[in-house]
């Protein structure tokens, strides 16, 4: 069985610090835009090829033990912070990975693609996903740079139709649009040699 899976995870699902900064950042975007409050979502991907099933995601990188797949890396808040453990995310291409609040999930999985072809870019791609600051907008693509963008880019970079992906009923996925917006304007990735 090959392909792609997206499934979307409520923000702090798995702790409550997350899940609160979340709820004060949305209270505080809703009220910028004049707009009712919406449920925050960060996606994943759990990504099946003939070699076994990979989970794609980011994450702290203070979680979850040693061996997780790490591909590459960057700051959390500020460049300068990047320099603490405490203030990096990873992006994970985790081979029989784990997603810790996979139980949480909401209108998942959502299958992206049943080709091996297209799975099979979604990992070569991943040690390539920009790595600017999170919670920033650093790459000028008009929203902050966080887990959904890393999510966005990677499908979008696959050639996959990754605007048409429906959000779950009554919520918003703050990052998902900079990662499309920054993959339509890189360069092609060449496959790896």
């Amino acid at each position: 069985m090959s392909g792609i899976d997206l499934y979307w995870l409520p923000l702090g699902a798995g702790g409550h610090f997350v899940r609160l900064n979340g709820k004060l950042f949305e209270r505080l975007a809703a009220w910028r835009e004049h707009r009712e409050r919406l449920d925050l979502y960060h996606s994943a991907l759990q990504v099946y090829v003939p070699e076994g099933r990979f989970v794609v995601e980011q994450a702290p990188a203070w979680g979850e033990g040693s061996s997780r797949g790490v591909v590459a890396g960057g700051p959390v808040g500020a460049r300068a912070l990047g320099r603490f453990r405490l203030f990096r995310y990873e992006i994970r291409c985790w081979r029989d990975g784990v997603i810790p609040d996979l139980a949480d999930a909401v209108e998942s999985p959502r299958r992206v693609s049943g080709e091996a072809a297209d799975a099979q870019r979604v990992l070569e791609l991943a040690p390539r996903v920009p790595t600017p600051v999170w919670g920033r907008d650093e790459l000028g693509a008009g929203e902050m740079w966080n887990s959904n963008s890393t999510i966005s880019w990677l499908l979008a970079r696959a050639g996959l139709a990754v605007e048409s992906i429906r959000l779950p009923h009554g919520g918003r996925a703050p990052g998902w649009r900079a990662g499309i917006a920054v993959a339509s304007r890189d360069v092609p990735c060449s496959r790896p040699d």
